[in-house]
C-alpha cells in the first residue's frame, strides 16, 4: 500500500517539476526546419524524414511522428488560398481555360511542396513542446 502511494506522489512530482516548453517558438523553429529545442540544427534529414536526434544539441526527435497532419493542413491552406484566387482571376481577366489551368496547377503544386515540410516541422515542434510521443517510443 505504501509503495503505491509513494509511486503516485513521485509521478505527480515528476509531472509538475517539468518546465513548460514554449509552444510558439518551438512551432516557429520547426516551421523554419530547425530543431525545436536549440533552433540551430536541422529537424529533417531529407524532404520529410524527421532526424533521430538534433546534430547540434542531441535532442531526441525519433519518437515524433506527424503522420497525416501536415498533409491535411497543406490541403486546407492551399485550398483556401487558391480557390478564391482562381475565382478572382477568372472573373477579372477571363483567361483561356488551358492558361488558367496551367498557371493554377503549377501554383498549387509549388505552394503544396513549399508548405508540406514546413508544416511537418511545425507539428513536430508542437509535439516536442507539449511532450507528446508517438506509439512505441518506450517513454
Amino acid at each position: 500500500m505504501r509503495d503505491t502511494t509513494l509511486t503516485a506522489e513521485t509521478d505527480r512530482t515528476d509531472r509538475t517539476d517539468r518546465t513548460d516548453r514554449p509552444v510558439k517558438s518551438a512551432m516557429w523553429r520547426g516551421f523554419r526546419g530547425k530543431c525545436p529545442n536549440c533552433g540551430s540544427g536541422p529537424i529533417l534529414r531529407s524532404y520529410l524524414k524527421v532526424r533521430d536526434h538534433c546534430p547540434v544539441c542531441q535532442e531526441n526527435l525519433s519518437h515524433h511522428r506527424a503522420d497525416d497532419g501536415p498533409a491535411y493542413l497543406t490541403i486546407l491552406i492551399v485550398g483556401h488560398l487558391m480557390a478564391p484566387l482562381l475565382m478572382i482571376v477568372f472573373e477579372t481577366w477571363r483567361p483561356e481555360p488551358l492558361v488558367l489551368f496551367t498557371i493554377f496547377a503549377i501554383g498549387t503544386i509549388a505552394l503544396s511542396l513549399y508548405l508540406l515540410p514546413r508544416l511537418k516541422g511545425a507539428i513536430v515542434g508542437l509535439q516536442w513542446a507539449k511532450r507528446m510521443h508517438g506509439f512505441g517510443s518506450g517513454d
